[in-house]
């Protein structure tokens, strides 16, 4: 029994011990916010908002964030700061404030300068105050804070750099004490360029005033932009408000020292940044909730050089000019990248699609290059026959003609024999010329047969057929050779069918022979058009072919002569293609004509059609 009961006495004791570490370690912080304008304020706001997501993140144990605003720009007599801080002493009298924060310089100077402290026992941090604050002041080892440099030259720098021309340089502020304390930094600043540019101060004019004369600026002018909390009227006006009616008023680019201007109008700068100097301070409030020493701790917040990209497109400002390390805000974003994943997905199809493409182009040009050699080859043996089939009917046209010919110069060499004697044998002389005659008539009956083999010699094979389809057989086979020598050849056949009766491989040699003949004729033109025409139509019971070339076209004296045997204007031509042609068509029951035009040569064939059968 006294051994459990000591145990109950010692388990006790530990969790007492265990609860009062707990509520220790979760003790809630306390942290009073004391801005010295509204904290509505847009810049204040962005401070507001990083130093509280920074500060919360950062604690290890419970936050409570309380919010004050001395609100001087509206209330800044004395007698309300007197007020203010009896209020704020009774408001926190029974909470315990671990940290005040002071921002700006006249909340610090408020905190500083109470006799007795606002929020006793609270260490104190502060940001947004001017570096030049600390020459020759001392502050308690429980004060620490950010410092803010005021760099308005950089800016101004900036801006000359961007616009070399530039002359007046304008500079609005208000008439608030922190906007003359502002204006007067700025101005010592400034003067190391009073040769260079010339200067104009727009102090707290009316509103309207101001509005009327920046939109009245002459070229080569810039206007820098500090701060504007009240005009010289005395009315109160919100800083981030006036630099948008400042910048849309403006006739030239305007420029500021603030990062929350940006967006609002201005060009941009080399400006500050509240929400920077906001995790700053938060920073150094954490280390005075951890138990570190806090004395003498100040730090210099940062600058930044920004720009808004739509105000350089604005005044057309190429960004290749802006200084190496600038942040572009507000950059609209481009299709690549609003888009990336459907450009490349459809770029990866397209180009699929494009080997595709050229792998059939390629297949379909090596075919065609097949099909032209090998319609070449047969528009090759085509005239390789045709020159045979002159060939065979020279060779015939002096077999048949040697024998008479060589008989008749037999007997003319006898005669003029006789004829140089005394006493020419007359009767002799009758025979001789019997012989004569006989040989003549003998020469006449060959020419004759072979002119017979010419016009019926040749054996015709009368079918049914569509020459429609005899001219585009032909065209395709002699389109080869009519693109190797830069001829076009086209065809334009009527759409119905013309019925024939005839032989398809005379007729098809027929129409493949003027063709050649009109591509050799276009072949000796240096330039011009090169251009052979195939048509074909049916009218009056015939069915008709017309062949034209873009060729020099037939001389007159040559035109009559044209269909004769052995007859050509070629300098190794036989004479016999045009020949053998007149040949096949009258053996076809048609006609075959040439017309000579100043654009070239046409060639006219006219067959009987076919009779429809009736069933």
């Amino acid at each position: 029994m006294r051994l459990r009961g000591a145990l109950q006495v010692v388990c006790t004791t530990l969790l007492i011990w265990m609860s009062s570490v707990s509520v220790a370690s979760s003790a809630t912080r306390r942290v009073v916010l004391l801005f010295d304008e509204r904290p509505e304020l847009p810049g204040l706001a962005h401070f507001d908002a990083e130093f509280v997501d920074k500060f919360t993140s950062g604690s290890a144990e419970p936050v409570e964030v309380f919010r004050e605003a001395m609100d001087l720009t509206r209330f800044s007599s004395d007698a309300h700061k007197v007020l203010l801080r009896d209020y704020l002493r009774k408001k926190y009298a029974d909470k315990q404030i671990d940290v005040t924060l002071a921002i700006r310089q006249p909340a610090l100077d408020f905190l500083l300068n109470s006799v007795d402290p606002v929020f006793p026992g609270a260490a104190i941090v502060f940001l947004g105050v001017d570096s030049t604050y600390l020459d020759g002041r001392f502050l308690p080892p429980s004060v620490s804070g950010v410092l803010l440099t005021r760099k308005f030259a950089p800016t101004l720098e900036l801006a000359l750099r961007l616009h070399p021309a530039t002359e007046n340089v304008v500079v609005v502020s208000g008439g608030a004490e922190i906007d003359l304390k502002l204006l007067d930094a700025a101005r010592k600043q400034f003067q190391p360029y009073d040769g260079r540019v010339s200067f104009r101060y727009l102090t707290a004019p009316p509103m309207q005033e101001l509005l009327t004369e920046l939109s009245e600026l002459p070229p080569h002018t810039i206007v820098l932009y500090t701060t504007f909390f009240r005009d010289g009227t005395g009315q109160a006006f919100v800083p981030h408000e006036v630099v948008e009616r400042v910048s849309k008023a403006a006739s030239v680019p305007v420029y500021g020292f603030i990062d929350q201007y940006v967006g609002r109008g201005l060009v941009g700068g080399d400006v500050y940044s509240f929400a920077a100097h906001g995790a700053e301070a938060a920073m150094l409030a954490l280390r005075v909730l951890g138990g570190n020493p806090s004395s003498g701790m100040v730090v210099t917040g940062r600058s930044m050089v920004l720009f808004d990209w739509r105000q350089l497109q604005r005044w057309k400002i190429s960004e290749s000019r802006l200084p190496p390390g600038s942040e572009i805000l507000f950059r609209e974003p481009t299709v690549w990248d609003t888009h990336r994943w459907q450009i490349v997905t459809i770029a990866a199809v397209i180009l699929a699609q494009a080997v595709l493409i050229l792998w059939l182009l390629f297949e379909h040009r090596r075919r065609r290059r097949l099909e032209v050699e090998g319609r070449q080859r047969m528009a090759e043996l085509a005239h390789m026959n045709r020159q045979a089939t002159a060939g065979h009917l020279s060779a015939s046209i002096a077999h048949e003609l040697n024998q008479p010919l060589g008989a008749i110069l037999n007997n003319v060499e006898a005669a003029a024999l006789m004829i140089k004697s005394p006493s020419p044998n007359l009767q002799k002389l009758e025979t001789i010329l019997d012989d004569i005659k006989r040989d003549d008539e003998r020469a006449s009956k060959v020419i004759k047969r072979l002119r017979r083999l010419l016009t019926k010699g040749a054996a015709v094979d009368p079918q049914q057929l569509d020459l429609n389809k005899v001219v585009r057989d032909v065209v395709r086979i002699a389109s080869a050779q009519a693109a190797a020598r830069d001829v076009r050849l086209d065809s334009n056949p009527t759409p119905q069918p013309l019925r024939v009766s005839g032989d398809k491989v005379q007729l098809q040699q027929v129409i493949l022979n003027l063709i050649i003949n009109g591509i050799d004729a276009i072949a000796e033109m240096p330039n011009g058009v090169r251009e052979i025409t195939c048509r074909s139509w049916g009218a009056d019971g015939h069915a008709l072919i017309s062949i034209r070339d873009t060729g020099p076209g037939i001389a007159p004296d040559r035109l009559e002569r044209l269909f004769e045997p052995f007859f050509t204007t070629k300098q190794d031509g036989m004479g016999m293609g045009l020949c053998i042609a007149h040949a096949i068509i009258e053996a076809h029951g048609g006609k075959i004509s040439a017309e000579s035009r100043p654009s070239g040569a046409v060639f006219h064939i006219s067959l009987p059609l076919a009779k429809t059968r009736r069933g």
